[in-house]
């Protein structure tokens, strides 16, 4: 593809690179490995597959998919986090997996209809444009091939979708014309991102499925790394502090944190999202 245009440079990067810069995501995603394993297990994911992992940060979907022989490579918009796929990739001897910074609504660097699969777990929900990322997820899926997304749902009443509904009601109004990430947590909104594509609605279909976030300290010891590692709960916490709040919002995301877990010894948190997949 053609790039470097007037026109190409002229177009808005993606605002939440700062946001996903800003802190550190591993320390999260490492609550988060066995449940990755487990969604790419079901995937049938083959030697030789060609995947793209959309929104990958340091690997929690992309490196089991290589681990089990497919070819994959992992995209994300924050620079750190893809040298940290990098780096893990090269620690466990996958030269399979390559990680590069890129924008889910603009992935002008990949030919088209180059992938088997292209997956993205709580990864492209959170580019602007929307439709946009509907069109260039299905631009680079060859034909016959898949995508699958993960997708946290508004209003759900488990862990990540209360983070972020508490977290937004601390913080500042969002700009004009700011689309919310969870609506791809809604059937109606997907349906029409993708259909927007030319994708037949029978070729789109969801379930529910579930995350775990699994961390050997405490509830609160968890809420710890979210507070000083997520973007999100980082820009709720600086919001508050302004406004005299910090002790408020830190007792209500406690209070979530600990009802939601399961275990008495460490925490392991169940997270509902919505499950998609297109049939290319």
């Amino acid at each position: 593809m053609a790039s470097g245009t007037t026109d190409e440079r002229k177009k808005p990067m993606n605002a939440n690179k700062a946001l996903w810069e800003k802190g550190d995501f591993t320390r999260i995603a490492e609550s988060m490995r066995a449940s990755g394993e487990a969604l790419v297990s079901a995937l049938g994911v083959t030697p030789g597959l060609r995947i793209l992992d959309v929104g990958c940060g340091d690997g929690t979907t992309a490196v089991p998919a290589a681990q089990l022989g497919a070819d994959v490579l992992g995209v994300d918009i924050a620079s750190n986090l893809v040298a940290a796929g990098n780096a893990r990739a090269q620690k466990l001897g996958l030269d399979n997996c390559t990680f590069q910074e890129g924008d889910a609504s603009d992935l002008r660097e990949l030919e088209d209809e180059r992938f088997d699969l292209v997956v993205s777990i709580f990864g492209a929900m959170f580019a602007p444009r929307p439709f946009e990322v509907a069109k260039e997820l299905v631009r680079v899926t060859r034909p016959g091939g898949r995508i699958v997304m993960g997708n946290w749902i508004p209003g759900d009443p488990t862990l990540v979708a209360q983070i972020l509904r508490i977290s937004s009601s601390y913080s500042p109004p969002p700009p004009e014309g700011f689309i919310s990430p969870v609506t791809w947590g809604v059937e109606e909104n997907v349906i029409e991102r993708f259909t927007a594509t030319g994708v037949p609605q029978e070729r789109i279909s969801f379930q529910k499925d579930t995350y775990t976030f699994s961390f050997a300290g405490s509830p609160s010891e968890l809420l710890g790394e979210f507070r000083t590692y997520y973007g999100p709960t980082m820009n709720a916490f600086e919001a508050a502090s302004a406004d005299g709040r910090e002790a408020e919002l830190q007792a209500e995301l406690e209070d979530l944190f600990n009802e939601q877990n399961t275990i008495d010894t460490a925490t392991s948190i169940p997270a509902t999202f919505l499950r998609v997949t297109v049939q290319r």
